[in-house]
């Protein structure tokens, strides 16, 4: 008898145990360094068309671009010195936020005309609703709107503060995150206004990260001070709950086929927080990454995610609560790819 209790116990621990896994599957897959000399922000992947968009800053400007499924080099467009980078599916342009604007053929990677904008283009979204490209900047004009499918300027946006990153419902409505001010802009599409801002009630300060299941109308907004993922309803801006996450948040992903919202952290980081249910949301994994992988992408086909990164000649200098990573200089040739799966 004490035999038979002794095996359903030691039983049940690996059931314990798988379901501990399971529950925590994500893991470096593979570290891919490719290389090159320049700044990194932004990270994009094109799920239709296959490919990684990695935009470089700095007198080497250009966005490299690789095989989304091989990490294959395909091209680059030269000489532009980009923060980030979108691709519309309807007309197959790409966009990037440089100064001026560069647009693309995202089948040749062929320039087709550079768009001169005003302020500072820094994070972009691409909205479906009405193919449009929205471009972020911390000086005004905060918000410049774009038309896809020939790059014309539809319109500007005061959002009264500094832009970081924004999610579109694809039915009208796109929420952005404002960096200095604590709050989320909710923004009318048909009439380029905002209709809304809702506070994040002291849960959560200097907010980098933004992301959304359209599907159940739940806002992701990851924060740096302090560093917490603020969770809101989309229709009405009331506060969920709010989680921890990892030091120097600058970007969160929402997979739908996972109902997972992961943010990805500069000081090496990325917290995987599961929405159980759309009222209830719990840190489901941590999973250490590389120090400076901030941003991330995903690729919904696979359920993978991309980040960018590199190897500093210094260790980064511990983050207090608000404050930036810092890193020594970069080491020439240590530019990398990370991409993290089960």
């Amino acid at each position: 008898m004490r035999k038979l209790w002794v095996a359903v116990m030691i039983g049940l621990s690996v059931v314990v145990v798988n379901g501990l896994a399971l529950a925590s599957p994500y893991r470096v897959l593979q570290t891919a360094k490719v290389g090159g000399e320049g700044g990194f922000d932004y990270v994009y992947a094109d799920e239709g068309g296959r490919t990684l968009y990695v935009p470089r800053s700095g007198t080497s400007g250009r966005i490299t671009v690789f095989n989304l499924d091989s990490l294959k080099p395909l091209g680059e467009i030269s000489n532009t010195s980009a923060h980030g980078v979108v691709v519309s599916p309807k007309s197959n342009h790409g966009f990037s936020t440089s100064q001026p604007i560069v647009m693309w053929d995202a089948k040749t990677l062929t320039v087709i005309k550079t768009i001169k904008v005003s302020g500072s283009p820094d994070g972009l979204l691409y909205d479906s609703f009405n193919d449009h490209v929205y471009i972020f900047s911390h000086q005004a004009p905060n918000v410049t709107v774009l038309d896809a499918v020939n790059g014309s300027i539809v319109g500007t946006i005061d959002l009264g503060g500094a832009p970081e990153q924004a999610a579109t419902d694809a039915r009208g409505r796109i929420y952005v995150d404002i960096e200095d001010q604590n709050k989320v802009a909710v923004i009318d599409v048909a009439t380029l206004a905002v209709v809304a801002d809702y506070s994040l009630d002291n849960k959560g300060g200097t907010c980098a990260g933004l992301s959304l299941d359209a599907k159940n109308d739940i806002l992701f907004v990851a924060c740096r001070n302090p560093a917490t993922m603020v969770v809101l309803n989309a229709k009405n801006g009331q506060v969920l709950t709010s989680l921890p996450i990892g030091q120097d948040n600058d970007g969160v992903v929402f997979n739908p086929n996972t109902l997972e919202a992961i943010s990805s952290q500069a000081d090496g980081t990325l917290t995987v927080i599961k929405e159980a249910s759309p009222t209830s949301f719990q840190v489901e994994q941590t999973l250490t990454t590389m120090p400076g992988a901030k941003t991330l992408t995903l690729d919904a086909q696979t359920n993978r995610l991309f980040l960018i990164t590199a190897e500093f000649s210094l260790p980064p200098a511990t983050a207090q609560t608000g404050q930036r990573v810092r890193h020594g200089p970069m080491i020439a040739g240590s530019f990398a790819i990370l991409v993290v799966g089960k």
